[in-house]
């Protein structure tokens, strides 16, 4: 059988030269005490939530990425990204890193307008945050680079003001936890993203805005918003 046309397959630069095939994006939400509190939230450490993404919303650093229809209140959000590399389910936590093929820094670009008007409502957030070119992400360096990655320096500017500035160690779910407990739900794949939650100072951009994203010990992640898409 002949397939009626060919979809695109998104990928991710790597340290080591290699494409890694992204299959799906997930998000976890309010892991940051302070992010939490800033979005009207008890940071309690309760079970962590998420939300998906489509594959090809990932684009890599460097991309202008367009600023998107619906809404008037875009805003950046800072994170580290974990890529799988080993497929599990129900992975304990202590086992986690072994699922892990590596880290980068990422973006999780939201219609903030849309979200709230969702989240009051009790609706999906999925106008809000599964947004074409929404997911921006760097290089990404193998476990074997980096390390595990539970403590280290994020941060994110906009036209080199700093606007968010936290340390790894601020997660309230670190990342093998989180790794851990997606798993839970889902098969855990290779080619699976998990975008890890961004500290507090989120804020919107508007069009010709510089955003860069550092995580120390991996490379950063710089975008420029766009003018609208006219197509």
């Amino acid at each position: 059988m002949t397939a009626l046309f060919e979809v695109p397959v998104t990928t991710i630069e790597t340290t080591t030269g290699e494409a890694y095939p992204v299959r799906r994006v997930f998000c976890i939400g309010r892991n940051y005490a302070a992010h939490a509190r800033e979005m009207g939230r008890d940071p309690d450490r309760e079970p962590p939530f998420f939300f998906t993404k489509w594959a090809e919303t990932v684009v890599p650093t460097g991309t202008t990425i367009a600023y998107p229809s619906e809404t008037e209140n875009f805003h950046y959000e800072a994170e580290l990204v974990v890529a799988i590399g080993t497929a599990g389910r129900n992975i304990a936590t202590s086992d986690a890193a072994r699922y892990i093929f590596g880290f980068a820094t990422g973006l999780d670009m939201t219609r903030r307008d849309l979200q709230l008007e969702a989240r009051e409502k009790g609706r999906p957030w999925d106008t809000g945050k599964n947004v074409e070119q929404s997911s921006p992400i760097g290089l990404l360096h193998p476990i074997a680079e980096t390390g595990d990655m539970t403590s280290g320096a994020i941060r994110l500017t906009v036209n080199d003001e700093v606007k968010q500035d936290a340390d790894l160690t601020e997660l309230i779910w670190p990342v093998n936890d989180v790794v851990a407990y997606v798993s839970r739900f889902y098969r855990l794949e290779p080619g699976d993203l998990i975008y890890t939650g961004t500290p507090a100072g989120v804020g919107a951009v508007v069009p010709g805005d510089v955003v860069t994203v550092s995580v120390e010990g991996i490379s950063d992640c710089t975008i420029t918003i766009g003018e609208p898409a006219r197509d």
